[in-house]
């Protein structure tokens, strides 16, 4: 390597000024002088943008979310609160019923906080602090348009705006351009192998409606979750999240042949027909504040670039380029910001520009991404015409057991706090084998189930007063 290059600081290239982007600009600015590529102008403030297609429907960042927030931007979490958000106890400050129809008792006993917020709220926090970074520098209306390189390695970025189309270089480039990546295509015009993907796609459709809270409600009213049966399709389900400035942000779900419309006459009704209708009757006299959005962009997507036999030096890929998830699990920001959290720890030890370095990053980014997938798979492979291929037996055996350890959580606050440690993404699925989970399911006691959703008698007459 001429000793020009060798003492010049790296530069990397982020593509999407996406959640998944910011992070990996923030893990990366350390090592590189990072140049973020954003197709669109980003909003000064809290407010809706172009290229977020779940902006507008329920966003919750798990505990092990949280943490690799706060590892990657120290006092993040302590800044979206300060502007409106809100740490929620799980489970205490939840009422929730799992796929398998059991209510979760809100045990106080567990650790686990999660982020609530609006996405506009968590994305113009996140902008500002990342972009507020020296070492990071936006270009907005700037579109991408093919790597530079071969197949051996990337040297930079095709890029175009209006003034026209020109290359960057760059030691690294990251693509966080979202589902609608180009990642794929990509490679095999370098030529390399096309990937192996999978989708698994319930079909569901979301639609999200604001209201404005019951001012009896308060602030601390609990989050409340009804989630769809894969056992009973078409599954049906929704959350209340009481997010910034005294709202309530509703998002309902059905899948195939069981989807909510646009229809605001409907919204209502469509939560009241749910296994349980808590949802529904929450809001049929509430005070809505906006209109009726919906998406059906909610298929689980996962490319395999991690298992490509080779793989270019100079190239990574995370973010919802690599999976992108059913909203429900609420697993996608968790994912992209632990994903550049595994970013920044193997460039600890790994220079950008050694050779291997960009495929043990995109190792390394699998390793959430996987987590993630398998929770999210584990229920959605089971609805009628998800998947062209059935589920596997370990699938199956997967999903048997942890709906057991569901049932066993729901009554048991040692065996809750096991699964709230995998649904988190605070620690691999084999915690869901440890004692803390096998002792009270095999051995006991179990309480009752609940027979309903776990409201306190002050919060029922809060919304009815």
């Amino acid at each position: 390597m001429p000793d020009n290059v060798a003492l010049r600081r790296p530069t990397a290239l982020v593509i999407g000024a996406s959640a998944a982007g910011l992070f990996a600009a923030a893990a990366l600015s350390e090592f590189a002088d990072v140049v973020i590529i954003e197709r669109d102008r980003l909003p000064k403030g809290p407010e809706p943008r172009r290229g977020v297609p779940q902006a507008r429907h329920a966003h919750m960042v798990w505990s092990g979310g949280v943490l690799a927030f706060n590892a990657l931007l120290p006092g993040l979490t302590d800044d979206i609160v300060a502007r409106g958000g809100r740490m929620a106890h799980i489970m205490a400050d939840m009422v929730s019923r799992a796929p398998n129809e059991v209510w979760f008792r809100r045990f106080l006993a567990t650790h686990h906080r999660n982020l609530v917020c609006s996405r506009d709220l968590l994305d113009a926090v996140i902008r500002d602090r990342v972009l507020a970074d020296p070492q990071i520098t936006l270009r907005e209306n700037t579109t991408a348009l093919s790597l530079e390189g071969d197949a051996s390695r990337v040297t930079g970025l095709h890029v175009a705006t209006a003034d026209g189309a020109f290359t960057l270089s760059a030691d690294l480039v990251v693509d966080a351009s979202g589902r609608g990546s180009r990642a794929a295509q990509w490679l095999i015009d370098l030529g390399l192998p096309k990937v192996t993907e999978r989708e698994v796609n319930t079909g569901v459709t979301y639609a999200t409606r604001l209201y404005k809270a019951p001012d009896s409600a308060g602030s601390s009213f609990p989050l409340v979750n009804v989630q769809a049966n894969p056992a009973d399709p078409p599954g049906r389900g929704g959350i209340i999240l009481p997010i910034e400035d005294n709202q309530w942000l509703v998002t309902l779900g059905g899948t195939r042949g069981g989807e909510p419309t646009a229809d605001p006459d409907s919204f209502a009704s469509f939560a009241l027909g749910f296994g349980d209708p808590i949802i529904g009757e929450l809001i049929q006299d509430a005070e809505p504040i906006s209109d009726v959005l919906t998406t059906r962009s909610t298929a689980n997507h996962r490319r395999y670039f991690e298992k490509m036999k080779r793989w270019p030096d100079g190239f990574t890929v995370l973010g919802d380029a690599v999976a992108a998830y059913n909203p429900v699990y609420g697993h996608g920001l968790t994912v992209a910001a632990q994903s550049a959290v595994a970013v920044r720890n193997v460039l600890h030890s790994d220079h950008i520009r050694d050779p291997g370095t960009a495929r043990r990053l995109q190792r390394a980014v699998a390793r959430p991404v996987a987590a993630a997938w398998d929770l999210a798979v584990g229920q959605d492979a089971f609805y009628p015409g998800a998947s062209v291929t059935p589920p596997t037996a370990a699938e199956k055996f997967l999903a048997r057991f942890v709906d057991r350890a569901v049932d066993t959580g729901a009554r048991n606050p040692r065996a809750m706090g096991a699964l709230l440690d995998v649904m988190s993404m605070e620690k691999p699925a084999t915690r869901l084998f440890s004692l803390d989970m096998l002792i009270p399911m095999f051995f006991g006691p179990k309480r009752q189930h609940l027979q309903g959703p776990p409201l306190t008698d002050a919060e029922r007459k809060a919304i009815t007063s």
